[in-house]
């Protein structure tokens, strides 16, 4: 929490504060974050120097208190991002410190974090690494004992059965951060169900060594890396059963890209027909002919709920238009599926000619086909094929917004609702133009709309921090990932009951009491997401696109109109 709040303050000052924008020291022991946020211009200063100007971020670990005075009175804005479990061993450093206590941190006294608790005690502090040191120490009338956050948690128990022993009068505090002693718990129980561990995480981040060792005291091969390039390729071959865990400063980007390349390997190790399914299933994703597959299903779902059993070239036309914008805004995202999806940007960027041809073709034919079944179907595809292609220009003139909203794109959380929007206007609006109106239409467009409102805004989540990289305002960026959840389950409650209410008051067809399982089933994947049970990566996204084939699965089973 701590090292995701740093970054997220870092990569947000920009737009929000002054520049030039400096760190104090390294935000995080992270390269891969520290090269982002050099590329953005953030650079890093260890000294103060006597005049400055622009702005400070106070490093994850926190620093003594004297240098943020001194930052200040030198002419920089300051901005704290110590991490909130920092901060509150600070607090007890510093109260204790007060009353003439002497403060004993069990930590390396190198360590950032070690650096800046020490400065907090009033001349009164000993950083002390191994139990050796600690028995050096000197008794003193009054003592407390407090943790590197990021400390070891079985050497911190060590220490306090030696202090409960021979020192009974000193105070303890268990500091250790709990997202870090659950980790290293973690890596333990991991270590029963896999051959090997990899721990992704800075060489030089203490608490990512400190999972290392854990993962080795198991019993397991541990391999530490930085990044995919340093997998071991052919040891981990040779294991049926990988486990992958993370420092507490390895931003989630960096785990997923490890994921995916550890998931290609096994895969790729597997043979048969598990080795050509996955190569299928990616197939299909990269190229979004499964998207467009399930905008296809729902328009067919849509006009059997509608009670119609024709109208066959909108499914057509609905396939060829979400496969045409998709691949459209893969070529122009590329930036931000390098964090987020590295294979589907190296794709993209492999097979960028072929690929806009696709997409040219799809929309030409979508045309052509809207032009087919009459005027209006096609000038409404064409204006929606317009805005798609304009979602990243800036078109909006700069005197309206003062610079900051220059397209479509700039406003927050546009990307849902345009997505949202389009794909119900052509799923459900596109095909009952050709039916008289009645109610049931705003049925099924508020279902169409509420179920790709929901799948788009799920994959935003999983690509929270590369949007936020690029500069992108999803809706989970704006709300937050809990409440963006939260806010999906809801929808999809309402949808399942909005179908079957309305299948009751022959507001659409008998088709309705069926098809609730479409929401259900996304319900459920979003669930087995927040427990844990299943990683952001190919087998996830390709479930959770299943669920609009779903829907015209059910449809075409469906005996009555």
């Amino acid at each position: 929490m701590g090292v995701r709040r740093a970054v997220e303050m870092a990569l947000d000052i920009p737009s929000k504060h002054k520049g030039p924008i400096f760190t104090f020291g390294p935000l995080i022991h992270n390269p891969q974050v520290l090269d982002l946020l050099s590329e953005k211009g953030i650079s890093i200063i260890n000294d103060i120097p006597e005049k400055g100007s622009g702005t400070v971020l106070i490093r994850a670990h926190g620093v003594p208190p004297g240098i943020k005075k001194n930052l200040k009175n030198s002419g920089f804005k300051v901005i704290d991002a110590t991490c909130p479990r920092v901060i509150k061993v600070q607090s007890i450093i510093r109260k204790h410190a007060k009353k003439d206590y002497t403060s004993i941190i069990i930590g390396d006294n190198k360590h950032p974090e070690v650096i800046g608790l020490i400065g907090y005690a009033g001349g009164k502090g000993h950083a002390v690494a191994s139990i050796e040191e600690f028995e050096s120490l000197p008794e003193f009338g009054k003592a407390i004992i407090v943790a590197q956050t990021t400390q070891n948690i079985l050497f911190y128990e060590k220490v306090k059965e030696r202090v409960e022993k021979k020192f009974p009068h000193y105070k303890i505090f268990d500091t250790i951060c709990n997202s870090t002693s659950m980790r290293q718990e973690e890596v333990k129980e991991l270590a029963e169900m896999v051959d090997a561990i990899v721990v992704v995480g800075g060489h030089t981040s203490g608490n990512t060594q400190r999972l290392a060792e854990a993962a080795a005291q198991a019993g397991k091969p541990a391999y530490h890396i930085e990044t995919e390039s340093e997998l071991d390729i052919k040891a981990l071959s040779q294991a049926s059963n990988i486990g992958i865990t993370a420092g507490a400063s390895t931003p989630n980007w960096v785990i997923k890209r490890v994921h995916r390349a550890i998931e290609n390997i096994t895969h790729k190790k597997a043979g048969g027909w598990r080795k050509h399914y996955y190569n299928i299933e990616r197939s299909l994703l990269l190229t979004n002919i499964y998207v467009s597959m399930g905008a296809g299903c729902l328009c067919y779902a849509n006009i059997k709920m509608l009670g119609d059993a024709g109208y066959f070239p909108y499914v057509f036309m609905s396939m060829l238009y979400v496969l045409s914008m998709h691949i459209f805004n893969n070529l122009i995202g590329r930036k931000a599926d390098h964090y987020n999806d590295p294979d589907r940007a190296s794709f993209y960027k492999k097979h960028q000619s072929l690929l806009a041809f696709l997409a040219i073709s799809a929309g030409a034919a979508g045309l052509f086909t809207a032009y087919a079944t009459g005027l209006t179907p096609f000038l409404i595809l064409l204006c929606m094929s317009i805005m798609g292609l304009s979602y990243n220009l800036r078109i909006i003139p700069e005197s309206l917004t003062k610079g900051r909203y220059r397209s479509i794109r700039d406003i927050p959380g546009s990307k849902t609702a345009l997505i949202s929007a389009a794909w119900g206007i052509v799923t459900s609006l596109l095909p009952a133009l050709s039916l008289p109106f009645k109610p049931g239409i705003l049925i099924v467009f508020t279902w169409s709309v509420c179920m790709v409102f929901v799948r788009t805004a799920f994959f935003d989540i999983l690509d929270m921090q590369g949007d936020r990289i690029v500069g992108r305002e999803t809706i989970p960026i704006l709300i937050g990932e809990k409440r963006t959840m939260r806010l999906l389950k809801y929808i999809l409650v309402f949808i399942i009951a909005f179908l079957i209410l309305s299948s009751s008051f022959n507001l659409i067809s008998k088709l309705g009491y069926i098809i609730f399982i479409c929401p259900l089933f996304l319900f459920f994947m979003l669930t087995v997401y927040e427990q844990n049970y299943m990683l952001p990566g190919t087998k996830l996204e390709f479930l959770v696109e299943t669920h609009f084939v779903l829907a015209g699965l059910i449809a075409l089973l469906w005996p009555y109109g």
